[in-house]
Parts: C-alpha cells; structure tokens; sequence
C-alpha cells in the first residue's frame, strides 16, 4: 500500500468522523426524548475516539492515543451513568 493511499484513506476518514460527529451533535440538541440524547452522547465519543486515533495516525504521536483511552473511559461511565438516571432516577443509590 503506497503512502499516498494511506494518507488520503485517513484524511477521508477524518472527514467522514467529522460528518459524524455534526449529525450526533444534532441528535444530541435535537433529540425528541431522553433516550435519543443519550444515544447521540454515546455516538458523540465514540467518534471523538476515532477521530483522535486518525489524528494520530497522521502525526505519529502517542498524545493523541492516550486522550483517545480517556475520552473513551469516561464516555462509557457517562453513558452507563445516564442510562441507569433514565431507568431509575438517580445515579447513586
């Protein structure tokens, strides 16, 4: 695989991962229920992920990789933390 096609596939990716995070943060403002601004919020970071790991790819630094793991760490407690508030109406019991 040559250079050029790597680097053009990550810059079309990062393109794409940023369409999609334009359309989950619609759906995060726009959401009509509690559920669908919560599935944005969960869409939202995990493309934040991806997006930090091209951004990575194409620079070579492990910054981007390790504020990829946080991002994804803390997007998955926010989740689980919203998603038992739905369900229950409190976070802590």
């Amino acid at each position: 695989m040559s250079v050029v096609l790597l680097g053009w596939s990550v810059f079309l990716a990062q393109i794409l991962l940023g369409l999609a995070m334009a359309c989950a943060t619609y759906r995060l403002l726009r959401g009509p229920r509690a559920q669908d601004r919560v599935l944005g919020l969960d869409t939202l970071y995990v493309n934040a992920t991806m997006l930090l790991l091209t951004f990575g790819m194409r620079s070579g630094s492990t910054l981007y990789f390790e504020a990829a793991l946080i991002i994804a760490l803390l997007g998955f407690v926010a989740t689980a933390a919203m998603a038992k508030f739905l369900m229950r109406g409190e976070v802590i019991e």
